[in-house]
């Protein structure tokens, strides 16, 4: 009896050190799965830190800045003069001229993002199929996205030419007047849309090709097997698929018209009497040329809260429609 209970003393330090080394291994794992972690976290912002600092530098402080510039009067040379606090705001919403470029963009915005996301949508629905030749149609309704914007609003000045240009001459041919394309305040803001609906085409066909081509064959097959046609597929069937890729080309249309200026610049300067005077080129004027950078900024300002009201809007209320596969 008193061997068996010297047995139990003897074991009764080695129970409780057991736990204690569980406890102790318990927690060297946690240090060193917490400085893993920590590893990888610092390895993580070593690989983010470049992007870090192009975005600091050409986004996070011109932000900044003119946040700075919009609350201060400067001189020719961009230097503060003096502080003014939120009057350029107040000049700028009392201005007949904002709320003129301000209408003008939005007439700009309607003309050319639903023109341009329907022709290329149709362009490329009648070129996602395989048949022989059709990469060279691909390629050529492609081409606009390799042409910069001063090279096309330069071809398109020639053609938009009152005298010499093609358009007027095939007008000639059936007997109607010349157009003044890029001089009459009727047809101005038109003759710019046109030109930037062939500029954008290229990007947003290539985008809503690569959404069409992602569908599967099995749908389509099915559909067939159904009795459907190729119209009620496309509407039914084809569109529901691909609306996020239409929902990403609307949004990244908008802010691309929003933010419209060298092709405004090279053709028309703002003209004839204001009809194509956007939001961006008149900041444009007021900082670069009456070097009024304080009121300029305040319109970058506005127009950027413009473009994230109308994109916070489209994911409201247009996200809903949205299928994702």
């Amino acid at each position: 009896m008193v061997s068996l209970l010297d047995n139990d003393l003897a074991l009764a330090p080695n129970s409780t050190a057991k736990p204690a080394a569980i406890s102790q291994a318990g927690r060297t794992r946690r240090k060193l799965s917490m400085h893993l972690r920590w590893q990888e976290n610092m390895l993580a912002y070593v690989f983010m830190a470049p992007s870090l600092l192009v975005f600091s530098v050409f986004l996070f402080y011109p932000l900044l800045k003119s946040v700075y510039l919009s609350l201060h009067l400067t001189d020719p040379r961009g230097r503060i003069a003096a502080y003014v606090g939120m009057e350029n705001f107040q000049e700028l919403f009392l201005s007949e001229r904002f709320y003129q470029s301000l209408k003008v963009t939005l007439s700009f915005t309607l003309l050319t993002v639903p023109t341009c996301i329907l022709i290329a949508l149709l362009l490329a629905a009648l070129t996602q199929t395989k048949l022989r030749g059709m990469r060279i149609f691909q390629f050529v309704f492609s081409l606009p996205i390799a042409i910069s914007v001063g090279t096309g609003s330069v071809i398109w000045m020639m053609l938009f030419h009152p005298s010499v240009g093609i358009l007027n001459y095939f007008l000639s041919i059936v007997g109607i007047a010349p157009i003044g394309w890029l001089t009459d305040p009727a047809w101005a803001l038109v003759s710019v849309s046109a030109m930037t609906v062939w500029m954008t085409l290229g990007f947003n066909y290539i985008v809503l090709l690569s959404g069409l081509q992602g569908v599967p064959e099995e749908i389509y097959d099915s559909a067939k097997i159904d009795g459907s046609g190729p119209l009620r597929t496309f509407v039914q069937l084809t569109l529901p698929l691909v609306s996020p890729t239409l929902f990403f080309v609307a949004i990244v249309s908008v802010i691309g018209a929003f933010q419209s200026f060298g092709q405004i610049h090279i053709l028309t300067k703002g003209g004839p009497m204001y009809t194509t005077d956007v939001v961006v080129y008149n900041i444009y004027q007021d900082a670069f040329i009456n070097f009024r950078f304080g009121i300029g900024s305040a319109q970058a300002l506005v127009l950027f809260a413009i473009i994230l009201v109308l994109t916070l809007l489209q994911f409201t209320f247009f996200e809903k429609k949205v299928h994702y596969q």
